[in-house]
């Protein structure tokens, strides 16, 4: 039988991948070429440089051992690394490289070419004609966790977050998903973190990003043929901030590069904090093998804070701005400003311009005037309780009943009905709603909305019924 380039690397695949974890077989050896063999020197092709380095990092000891068995002690790797041309459309290049680290397979050493040295990785953040020459971690150091006020709805994910800021990396919350509704503090809690890390691992690359630019850099890459650097430069950071990662839905090459991403970090012992407006089990359009990712660690809910927590909230951002009102206006705003933390500072923010334009103190008829402008202009949010009531009432029901586990059928449509109108009408969770409309699962409330949706269309009497409901919940 003929020796090849590709029996001798099929040989050395079989013996590598016996030796090491499934999930480093497929990132590090799968995506190599066999090349050429020429007598006791094998060529094979990686895709670049930071590829180039881990391997003789991380595996030159079993390359060594796989080689000898196959080509006898004098056994030689070349490494061809596919090289992406920058200044002009022609194809990728090569450059070939003998391995020489610490334990090289050529006795003899040979230093790597100069042209290679000079090779960088892109970094996505470098301004054309600027150089920078470490990552910037983009993070806000005034979102800090002095700043933001703990209280029962947000407690699980502070905590989270802080047990994380002090060990990234090594504690079972990775990666860490903070979701919740819009101005609860998502962001703030994601740089806290960072900022925190920072702080106490100064030599840790931390970086945020939203997840729409992270997606256009993905994009850029792409048109730019610089795909490999892309994946490369954010698979060296230590601790990486992804904002609304619910925008990757439907973004499948976005989705499948930050996969790949995704699993050298984990894999790798670096941290992930991710955010989002929902739960995993309410992302839709993100694929399974992602979802199923970001369940690994702690999904921690950030929900709308309690009286007692917006008075915090307000007293603390008087502090910091060195403002001082009178405490019946704090408790006014507090009582009348439910439903997010941005909210509460806007209200305060245009409290502030206005006696300070205006030459003005603090009265409590400013702070209505400026509390019902802010109330008026929110879109109101139904509670789940309120679209029960309505609910059970247009059927002639009590809640009781509508959450009982009875399967009489005009009784399982008043249930699935609340369920759909819950899902449509507020920031819930499916697991929240089914939690709060009679104990059930959020698979009980996903068959319930696909339920509605479908005899919406095919039954004229239960259209009617979801026409009145909508009526009575928007007026």
């Amino acid at each position: 039988m003929t020796t090849t380039a590709s029996s001798v690397w099929g040989e050395c695949l079989s013996f590598i991948e016996d030796n090491i974890k499934p999930q480093a077989y497929k990132t590090w050896f799968e995506p190599i070429k066999p090349i050429k063999l020429s007598g006791e020197a094998l060529t094979i092709q990686v895709p670049s440089k930071f590829f180039y380095e881990w391997l003789e990092e991380h595996y030159i000891k079993l390359l060594r051992v796989a080689l000898v068995k196959q080509l006898g002690e004098d056994a030689k790797l070349i490494y061809d690394v596919r090289m992406e041309n920058n200044y002009s459309s022609s194809k990728p290049h090569t450059v070939k490289i003998p391995s020489s680290n610490r334990n090289p397979l050529n006795p003899q050493g040979v230093t790597v070419p100069l042209d290679f040295n000079k090779r960088e990785l892109r970094n996505p953040f470098i301004i054309p004609g600027i150089q920078k020459v470490k990552i910037e971690s983009q993070l806000n150091p005034n979102y800090n966790f002095d700043s933001f006020i703990e209280g029962d709805s947000n407690r699980l994910a502070r905590s989270a977050g802080m047990a994380v800021a002090n060990k990234p990396g090594g504690t079972s919350f990775n990666p860490l998903l903070i979701y919740g509704g819009v101005g609860l503090g998502k962001t703030h809690l994601a740089h806290a973190i960072g900022v925190q890390i920072k702080d106490k691992y100064p030599d840790k690359t931390v970086l945020y990003i939203s997840s729409e630019k992270f997606t256009q850099q993905f994009i850029d890459s792409v048109k730019g043929n610089t795909r490999n650097d892309f994946i490369h430069f954010y698979q060296m950071v230590d601790v990486l901030l992804i904002d609304d990662v619910q925008f990757l839905s439907g973004k499948t090459g976005t989705q499948d590069v930050f996969f790949h991403i995704f699993n050298h970090l984990h894999q790798n012992g670096k941290q992930v904090i991710l955010t989002s407006d929902k739960a995993p089990v309410d992302m839709q359009d993100i694929e399974q093998r992602l979802l199923s990712r970001f369940k690994w660690g702690l999904s921690a809910e950030l929900q709308v804070p309690d009286y007692e927590t917006r008075v915090s909230i307000l007293q603390n951002k008087l502090y910091r701005d060195g403002v001082e009102m009178p405490e019946e206006i704090i408790e006014y705003i507090a009582k009348h400003i439910k439903s997010n933390v941005r909210e509460l500072e806007g209200v305060l923010i245009s409290m502030i311009a206005q006696a300070s334009f205006n030459r003005k103190e603090f009265t409590l008829s400013l702070t209505k005037q400026i509390v019902d402008k802010f109330v008026k202009n929110t879109k109101r949010e139904v509670s789940i309780d309120y679209i029960q009531k309505i609910v059970s009432k247009y059927f002639e029901l009590d809640v009781a009943t509508l959450q009982s586990k009875t399967r009489k059928r005009h009784i399982v449509q008043a249930r699935q009905l609340a369920m759909y109108f819950a899902k449509r009408m507020t920031k819930a969770s499916l697991a929240s709603i089914g939690s709060q409309i009679g104990k059930r699962d959020h698979a009980t409330v996903l068959h319930a909305c696909k339920t509605v949706d479908n005899l919406t269309e095919t039954d004229k009497q239960f259209r009617k019924y979801v026409d009145d409901i909508t009526q009575k919940l928007t007026f």
